[in-house]
């Protein structure tokens, strides 16, 4: 099976084009100021508006409000929307039913007790992305370039797809995928020269290592 691959954290055109040129079957932009990967509503956008039907674009937001959430969906260009704070399952339901659009959770992972939140959800979204848990006092949920235990994932089923994320790079990412199981896997700071800055070959080499020629 073709592993699938998102792209997060995009900023800049050459960072969109080479990875819809590249073969990434998602692209996501972040709404959380915190983060050093966040843009404007306006700046996704312009960014959205270059890529092509069947690549999803993503908007990452962090317990957001129905105001935020509501600019994004009218006036971005987005298809799918990730939660990434810790909203409960009935945030969830309310968010994918007010908006129409698939919602991928995000949940953090240290051991197994971690994955069995998810069966929480299961009803309420139509993808998982499990992440490492953040480094004490960092500023957000996720892009810390941080990963678990990728072996916790193997033989873990649910309903419903996922996507495995965290401390993901071109060099580990085989690796992640023959130990986990995931037919998905996300990245952004493993794609970087510095928070927020995308490297593009390393962006090709990532999802090269998953596809190669």
């Amino acid at each position: 099976m073709k592993i699938k691959t998102k792209i997060c954290g995009l900023r800049t055109p050459e960072a969109v084009d080479c990875a819809v040129e590249a073969g990434a079957a998602m692209v996501g932009f972040v709404f959380f100021p915190p983060s050093p990967r966040a843009i404007s509503v306006a700046e996704a956008k312009a960014l959205t508006a270059r890529v092509p039907d069947g690549v999803k674009k993503v908007a990452l937001t962090v317990n957001a409000d129905d105001a935020l959430l509501a600019e994004i969906v009218e006036n971005a260009g987005v298809d799918v929307l990730q939660l990434h704070g810790n909203e409960p399952p009935e945030r969830v339901f309310e968010v994918r039913h007010t908006y129409n659009l698939p919602v991928v959770k995000a949940l953090p992972v240290e051991d197994q007790v971690d994955l069995m939140v998810a069966r929480g959800y299961d009803a309420v979204v139509d993808y998982f992305l499990f992440d490492a848990k953040p480094p004490a006092h960092a500023t957000r949920p996720g892009g810390n370039a941080v990963a678990f235990e990728w072996s916790l994932l193997k033989g873990f089923s649910l309903a419903k797809p996922w996507l495995l994320a965290g401390g993901l790079t071109p060099e580990n990412v085989a690796e992640a995928v023959a130990i986990s199981g995931a037919h998905w896997v996300d990245v952004s700071s493993g794609v970087e020269d510095a928070p927020g800055v995308k490297n593009l070959d390393k962006i090709r080499a990532f999802i090269g290592a998953l596809d190669p020629k």
